[in-house]
């Protein structure tokens, strides 16, 4: 306490003064005002009643030594939080996101590991590593901030804020409201597909926010380097290998036969190739996926120019569903749904670019095709709703392929195989059978593979990207991607644009009916033991200002 606080309080009552006075006999000389006695002073002997140590030099306006002060509270009132081990550590955490600091519950958090504290700077880091996986592996911002809450939350550093973007993660760490905080970034250099090492990191999260299970600083750290160590399941090959498998199965999608799916496929894993070829000598991702087009393309235009009977425009169409960049559309509208505005920019900045190299790598060719002479009808892929248990055959292969080149766990392989096959009958049901519009059939579509993969996440509690990415291939938009693109080659701009904008509202509707589908299923499915009233806050937004 400063010494003008100390003059502004009330001054304390003689009998609590001093318990000393004067000997008999002794005149009392006044050189101070805390030397003055009273009528009312101690006896000799006697000395007064020590009052209790957290009112020392209190006042009879001080609280109580047993009153606790309530925090502030909101006028709506805090929300009730299920912090129980029933409901995702996900779910439990973004809850607590939403809130400001000052009203976030903080129950007794049994520290684990070190007896005497966590080691801040430890937590942090570890905290940074285990964000920086993620978000490298495409999880969206706010898991991956949930994650880096759920880590520091766990080991006793409960007011800390952690912030997400597309390449930078920080976090920032303040003991209390007197005290200097602690800040900590770390920036994201690479990024690659690997769900199996997503899910594993997943697990470490979920062990570590698990009370019952109790990891030390050293054992996360050990465990974290393992995951950095484990090779990928899939090889190089077998992952080019699966790319002309998506390819092929993508040709029989839209109509081809079996020389398509052998043209379609060969197109791709050359493509890949030569995109591996890129990517060793160091070229952006741009004109690897520029190169990467090319094949198919080049492909379709020889066997058109060798009069052979084939679906040129199936063959280019399935070597544009291996190169639709799905995985960062349906993370860049999610990040911009759940209002990360600024990774979600990024990301669909990166899709932009991804998508602008596919298209000039197919221009190219195309282009060149219409110059020989190659005369390409875009009605000739048009054989959809003639062979139903053919495309959803083809549609469940497709999904498999997509999964092994996300490099996903070997036990969810089957699973988002049928998840693919759910999702193209749900779109042939309403598009063909009910004659609904094509991106109100997609959005449906994909409502139901989000519902259906969040479900599955949370009976494992692991990331929802596996079960859910991969079964999104049969409905991306590689047909209207490639007449936007040949008409474009054939000097009809106008209605190339308008096919290109259909794609680009089919690939929204895929990614908002996965975002969609995934929040219906936070909303109004519980799992056995939650409460119902525990709920996640949205952020509130102005009308219009």
């Amino acid at each position: 306490m400063t010494e003008p606080e100390a003059e502004d309080r009330k001054p304390q009552s003689d009998e609590a003064r001093s318990a000393f006075t004067q000997p008999p006999g002794v005149a009392a000389t006044i050189e101070d005002e805390s030397q003055t006695t009273s009528e009312f002073a101690m006896p000799e002997g006697l000395a007064p009643p020590e009052p209790p140590s957290t009112e020392a030099g209190g006042s009879a306006f001080n609280t109580p030594r047993t009153y606790r002060a309530p925090a502030f509270t909101p006028p709506m009132g805090i929300p009730r939080v299920d912090l129980t081990k029933d409901i995702p550590w996900q779910d439990r955490m973004r809850t607590m996101l939403r809130m400001p600091v000052a009203e976030r519950p903080v129950p007794e958090i049994a520290h684990k590991g070190e007896d005497e504290g966590p080691a801040v700077p430890r937590v942090l880091d570890l905290t940074l590593r285990i964000g920086e996986l993620l978000l490298a592996g495409g999880e969206g911002a706010e898991d991956v901030e949930a994650a880096m809450f759920a880590v520091c939350r766990s080991y006793g550093l409960d007011r800390c804020e952690p912030n997400v973007t597309f390449t930078l993660l920080s976090i920032s760490y303040q003991p209390s409201l007197v005290d200097d905080p602690v800040t900590a970034s770390r920036t994201v250099r690479r990024r690659g597909t690997d769900y199996t090492r997503l899910a594993a990191v997943f697990q470490l999260v979920d062990d570590i926010s698990d009370d019952e299970t109790e990891i030390s600083l050293e054992e996360a750290y050990r465990r974290l380097a393992e995951i950095r160590r484990n090779r990928h399941p899939y090889n190089g090959w077998v992952l080019s290998g699966a790319s002309g498998l998506l390819a092929g199965a993508a040709s029989m999608l839209v109509g081809g036969g079996l020389v398509v799916f052998v043209a379609a496929a060969l197109g791709a894993l050359l493509g890949d190739r030569l995109a591996w070829l890129c990517s060793a000598r160091g070229l952006p991702e741009f004109y690897q996926f520029t190169v990467a087009a090319m094949p198919p393309a080049a492909i379709a235009i020889a066997l058109t120019l060798a009069n052979v009977e084939v679906r040129a425009s199936a063959v280019i169409t399935g070597g544009l569903f291996a190169l639709m960049p799905g995985r960062a559309l349906v993370a860049g509208v999610q990040d911009g749904l759940t209002g990360y505005y600024i990774t979600a920019s990024a990301r669909l900045l990166e899709v932009m670019y991804l998508f602008v190299g596919v298209v000039i790598g197919v221009l190219v060719v195309l282009y060149f095709g219409v110059k020989l002479g190659v005369e390409l009808n875009p009605d000739a892929a048009l054989l959809f709703a003639d062979r139903p248990v053919m495309q959803i055959a083809a549609s469940m292969l497709l999904s498999l392929a997509f999964a092994v080149l996300l490099q996903q766990e070997r036990s969810t392989v089957l699973i988002v195989t049928l998840n693919g096959g759910v999702a193209w009958s749900v779109y042939g049901a309403m598009h063909y059978a009910g004659e609904i519009s094509p991106v109100a059939s997609t959005a449906v579509a994909a409502g139901v593979v989000g519902l259906f993969g969040q479900l599955l996440s949370r009976y494992r509690f692991a990331s929802a990207l596996p079960f859910t990415t991969a079964a999104i291939g049969p409905l991306l938009p590689g047909s209207a991607t490639y007449f936007g693109l040949l008409a474009i080659a054939q000097n009809n701009v106008d209605a190339g644009l308008v096919s290109l904008t259909k794609a680009a509202a089919l690939a929204m509707a895929i990614a908002i009916g996965v975002n969609l589908g995934s929040e219906i299923s936070r909303m109004f499915m519980r799992l056995p033991g939650a409460d119902s009233s525990a709920g996640r806050r949205a952020a509130k937004r102005t009308r219009g200002f």
